[in-house]
């Protein structure tokens, strides 16, 4: 075989094979189908942390809004209140998440101290008497009243990207004003609620 013949015989594979269209979607689908499977179970991933997110903000204003209904509370209403997080949090589980419930008055030289803190098994409580006044916001320390503060993280572990993200620790946070009287006391514990 001469090398015109060569050269002639490969231009034409060449070009038969640059103009076969056989195999190309099989091709193009077998580079595209890893993107596209990133892309579904990510949008899964973040629909669900966006969920976890909300839940953990409900949490924290569930257990504020209903403790600033009451005048006075004794150990089993707290207990309900904090029983009542695990349900708020469904369906994610309350294995993970932590719930803080305080009362914190504020002195007229806006010193803001815990009177009394719950939490649920897996929480701390505040220490009482503790200051806060660098947690509470300075826009809500109002001079000689008090606010029912609730707290709510969760450690969220996603389940297909965990290995990229690892555990994400979502927390929210809640202040109310008492409604029917200057503070919510607490049976027994409160010492600075007048």
């Amino acid at each position: 075989m001469t090398a015109r013949k060569l050269v002639s015989m490969l231009r034409r594979r060449g070009y038969t094979f640059s103009t076969n269209q056989q195999g190309v979607s099989a091709v193009e689908f077998a580079l595209l189908l890893p993107l596209m499977l990133m892309m579904y179970f990510g949008s899964i991933e973040v629909t669900d942390a966006v969920s976890a997110d909300r839940q953990v903000a409900l949490v924290a204003t569930t257990v504020a809004d209903i403790t600033a209904q009451y005048q006075t509370v004794t150990t089993g209403d707290v207990a309900n209140i904090l029983a009542a997080a695990s349900a708020v949090l469904a369906p994610f589980s309350a294995a993970n998440a932590k719930v803080t419930l305080s009362s914190v008055v504020i002195d007229a030289n806006l010193n803001a101290t815990v009177d009394w803190s719950r939490a649920t098994a897996n929480g701390t409580p505040r220490a009482q008497g503790s200051s806060v006044t660098s947690a509470i916001p300075a826009a809500l320390r109002v001079a000689n009243t008090s606010m029912i503060w609730g707290e709510a993280t969760y450690a969220y572990k996603p389940l297909i990207g965990w290995v990229v993200t690892g555990t994400l620790n979502l927390s929210n946070q809640m202040f109310m004003r008492p409604r029917l009287a200057k503070c919510v006391q607490y049976t027994g514990v409160s010492t600075l609620c007048p």
